[in-house]
């Protein structure tokens, strides 16, 4: 009787040794950790106001539709640029009407910066800002206008980097 009040009292003890000198996990909390562009559309006539971009479409050059953004009717997009390159190149089509092909609006967005690692924790490893950020657009068909043209660096995604007028 004697022996199996010491083994348990014995196994306890293992327990509660085991129990207190493990670690806490480190959990990345930061997430996501490498910023989006975050583009908002205006009205063109009325540069206050939020205008929705109907049935908006948006694709990197020589990728498929982002999920996210397939014929889906929003005033804000965030889409990740590519860190692995100096510039990312995105098509944005929007269709006013009633879906027909032939009412299809496009124009090119292209983004120009220099990448830079930067240390954020054990857990989280590296994130990419992006420096010297430049705007371009063909301008074609819907974007009448967007401002700025250059940021000097994107590094969080709580407000709009780009206002695109439509």
């Amino acid at each position: 009787m004697k022996n199996n009040r010491y083994q348990i009292i014995v196994v306890l003890i293992i327990g509660l040794l085991i129990n207190t000198s493990c670690t806490k996990d480190d959990f990345c909390l930061k997430n996501p950790v490498t910023p989006n562009l975050v583009l908002r559309f205006y009205d063109d006539t009325n540069k206050e106001t939020l205008k929705t971009a109907k049935l908006l479409s948006v694709w990197a050059e020589g990728k498929d539709t982002i999920a996210d953004y397939t014929s889906r009717t929003t005033d804000s997009i965030a889409i990740p640029l590519n860190s692995l390159a100096l510039e990312t190149i995105y098509n944005l089509k929007i269709n006013n009407e009633d879906g027909a092909e032939v009412d299809n609006l496009y124009t090119t967005f292209t983004i120009t910066y220099t990448p830079e690692e930067e240390y954020v924790s054990r857990s989280c490893g590296y994130k990419v800002i992006f420096n010297d950020v430049s705007f371009s657009s063909d301008n074609t068909n819907w974007i009448k206008d967007f401002t700025p043209s250059t940021l000097t660096t994107i590094d969080s995604q709580n407000t709009a980097h780009v206002q695109i007028f439509h």
